[in-house]
């Protein structure tokens, strides 16, 4: 009985998350046949079953499994998110009748690289009744340039909006004890003016 399938895939991996569309009721679909931009996903996923059976023929892999997955995307700046790649490729490779549910998937390393000839992913499978993995993380000698990424959009936004209001409250008075921002006038100085206490806890004080 065979422990081991690879699968190779062409094409820009694609994340099932970006083709959602919404019915009526607002429960998540995945169209196939509408015509429309959104059908590529089912497209990608029917083109994986495809490819991992013919690939790998009369194999069933039914036990717990070990994933090696490489990601090759055509840009370093625009592709999916990684992490979101694996439900994609995995749903396909479980339509084909390869393994039998993406739950065996116990253990899974994936990497990330950049073909702008040749985008695709390669994954490998190994039962772990017959095969083990060993990985370890070593200190390089000579530091690489670092790949910088900046926050999505959405979230920039947000972190400038908070970052302005903790300017602009840092510029506030604060009572030292319930915190809650007062005017120089109403607040009582303390240890040289270090400490500002509003009116209202200084009578509680006392």
């Amino acid at each position: 009985m065979k422990n081991y399938a690879k699968v190779i895939v062409k094409g820009s991996p694609i994340s099932k998350s970006n083709f959602k569309l919404f019915n009526s009721n607002g429960r998540a679909i995945l169209p196939y046949n509408s015509g429309k931009y959104h059908d590529r996903y089912a497209i990608y996923e029917e083109e994986i079953a495809y490819e991992a059976r013919s690939q790998n023929p009369n194999i069933v892999l039914s036990q717990a499994l070990i994933a090696i997955l490489k990601v090759y995307y055509k840009s370093e700046k625009r592709h999916p998110d990684t992490s979101n790649i694996t439900k994609s490729i995995f749903d396909g490779i479980e339509k084909s009748g390869l393994i039998v549910n993406d739950a065996q998937i116990r253990k899974i390393i994936i990497e990330e690289f950049y073909d702008k000839e040749n985008p695709r992913f390669e994954l490998e499978l190994f039962g772990e009744s017959s095969y083990e993995i060993n990985y370890c993380v070593n200190q390089k000698e000579k530091e690489d340039i670092a790949i910088e990424y900046d926050a999505p959009a959405n979230r920039k936004n947000n972190l400038l909006k908070k970052e302005k209001k903790l300017k602009e409250d840092s510029t506030k008075t604060c009572c030292n004890i319930c915190g809650k921002v007062i005017k120089d006038k109403e607040s009582i100085s303390a240890n040289n003016g270090t400490i500002k206490i509003c009116r209202e806890c200084l009578k509680k004080l006392f």
